[in-house]
Formats: C-alpha cells, sequence, structure tokens
C-alpha cells in the first residue's frame, strides 16, 4: 500500500507494446503538494506513463497508486479523482468556451449548484472572460492553454496530471501557465507534469529524468546538479560554432549547442581546460570571444546522463 504523504507511488511500472518496451520498471513516488517534473525527450516514455497512471492504460506488470487508488485495479475511480491536460490540450475545438466549461462540469461531475460558480473561476483564471461565446478553435494559443487547464481541474481535484502542457505556446504564456501551476500547489494541489523543455524543469520540486523508457536520476533540481555533475561546464562564444562542435569532438571535447553558445564538459581535475580549447579551436581557425565557467544547466546534466546511459 502507498506511503500516507504520497500522492502518486509506483514500483518496477512497466508497459510494453509487443516488443518494444515503451517504460522499462520504473519506481519513483510523488509526495502530496509537490510541483513533480517528468523529465525526458520525445518518445522517452513520458506520455505511456502518465496515460497508466490516469487509468487510460493498463500496465503491463508493476503496481502502484494515486491517491488512494490501485491503477491496475481501480481506474474508474482514479478518472473520477484527477484533473489530465493532455498536450493536444483536451478542448473540442468546434465549441464555444462557454460550451466547453459546460461539458466539462458535466464530465466531472461538478455539482449543478456550484456550476455557475466554477464557470466564472474558469473565464477569470484563463483571462477569457470576454470570450465566452467565441468558438475555441479561434482562441490564441496562451489561452487556449489556460482554459484546457481550467476545464481540466473545474472539479477541483487534488492531484492534476499534465501532458507536456506547454508544448507550441511561446514563452510569455509558457511563464504564466507556471505561475498557474505554483498557485495551485500552494493550494495543496498536486502537480504531476511532464514536459522536454529543460528550463522549465528548473521550476519543480523535485524531477525524474527518463531515458529511453528508464529512469536515470532523481531528485531536486539541486540535488540533480550536485550529485550527477561531476564534470566542469565551459560556455564558449566563438564563431561557426557547428564547425567548433565537430572539431572540438574529433580533440576529445564532449561539446553541445545552447543558442549561439557551446557548453564545454570537461574533468575537473584538468588544469587549465580553457587554454587547451582555445588552442584548439585556435589551431583550426576559429575566432574565440569568451571562454568562462559557468553554473551547470539541467540540460547539461541530462546530456553528461544520456552519454553515459
Amino acid at each position: 500500500m502507498k506511503e500516507n504523504n504520497s500522492a502518486v507511488k509506483v514500483e518496477n511500472l512497466r508497459r510494453e507494446f509487443g516488443s518494444f518496451v515503451a517504460v522499462d520498471d520504473i519506481s519513483f513516488n510523488v509526495k502530496k503538494g509537490e510541483v513533480f517534473g517528468f523529465l525526458g525527450p520525445n518518445g522517452a516514455g513520458k506520455s505511456t506513463t502518465i496515460k497508466m497512471l490516469c487509468g487510460l492504460l493498463l500496465p503491463t506488470s508493476g503496481n502502484g497508486y494515486v491517491g488512494s487508488f490501485d491503477i491496475m485495479k481501480e481506474s474508474e475511480e482514479i478518472k473520477k479523482t484527477i484533473g489530465y491536460m493532455s498536450q493536444k490540450f483536451s478542448l473540442y475545438d468546434d465549441l464555444t468556451v462557454e460550451e466547453n466549461i459546460n461539458f466539462f462540469s458535466g464530465i466531472y461531475g461538478v455539482a449543478p449548484n456550484r456550476r455557475k460558480e466554477r464557470k466564472e473561476w474558469a473565464l477569470e483564471m484563463a483571462g477569457i472572460k470576454d470570450k465566452r461565446g467565441v468558438v475555441t478553435k479561434t482562441l490564441a494559443g496562451g489561452f487556449k492553454q489556460r482554459l484546457a487547464l481550467g476545464c481540466a481541474i473545474l472539479h477541483e481535484p487534488p492531484i492534476i496530471f499534465l501532458d507536456e502542457p506547454t508544448s507550441g505556446v511561446d514563452p510569455i504564456s509558457r511563464r504564466n501557465f507556471w505561475q498557474l501551476i505554483y498557485e495551485m500547489s500552494r493550494s495543496g494541489t498536486t502537480v504531476f507534469v511532464t514536459t522536454h523543455y529543460m528550463d522549465e524543469a528548473e521550476y519543480c520540486d523535485r524531477l525524474a529524468l527518463i531515458y529511453r523508457g528508464k529512469i536515470i536520476a532523481e531528485g531536486t533540481p539541486g540535488e540533480l546538479k550536485r550529485n550527477y555533475m561531476k564534470k566542469k561546464v565551459l560556455e564558449i562564444e566563438v564563431d561557426r560554432p557547428f564547425e567548433a562542435v565537430e572539431t572540438l569532438e574529433n580533440n576529445g571535447v564532449e561539446t553541445a549547442i545552447f543558442g549561439a553558445l557551446l557548453h564545454a564538459t570537461v574533468e575537473t581535475p584538468a588544469p587549465r581546460p580553457e587554454d587547451r580549447i582555445k588552442k584548439i579551436l585556435d589551431d583550426a581557425g576559429l575566432k574565440v570571444t569568451r571562454i568562462e565557467e559557468i553554473v551547470p544547466s539541467l540540460e547539461d546534466v541530462f546530456v553528461t546522463l544520456i552519454e553515459v546511459s
């Protein structure tokens, strides 16, 4: 049985599709009231996991609980007590904003005497009180995103699952959406969110990193950086960055492109790796503007972990 302070707990959860193992014996625990991030690239197993937890897909093996309900035996009870927002926003594009809210109020069993109050709350939260009669497909991405969240939590569930909720929306909408997530968490709601945006992972209380169906690390953002990043990270500003990456990799330096800059990971005991890297690039005729040590990002951690997994 799950622990009393756990909102979600799984042990050795596995899902196979024929010979393909999408989720490979994973275990983790989500505490009540925390924002738990499930981080990994597309195809890593994030959506398959969240569908099993939401009662939409039966595991091949393993066990787990969402709230007090067994994911193997009580999927219908789970569906009644959680909120779920998929990456497609779960809305009906041909309905108006108000019609979508009315529909989901019925689906989630919102008490008739509370439906008007909850509808006004959702419209206010999404910033679309003046758009209640607008057809949903005409809404901008950020408004549609917040409406989808509002519809998913009309029944005020204690646990909310968000599957890639900020995929395809602009950076400002992403930041505003995370503010809503914080507000839910502060009110006691447990938020389980999947994302492939590494910068968003910094906002989570704790994280599990999944790659090729396996969890390869778990902890707070700070713990992941301290416990899994044993190398120094150098940020490099150089002309022709793609050529510079190839040059450094050919000389045994782990390098990745971050926007217009490069991040090189080097062994900490190595004496003055900056000098060696500058010499390699200079000898290749590449102009180096700046090389400096930086605090590793979660993306640096993730890149390092998948290279050894």
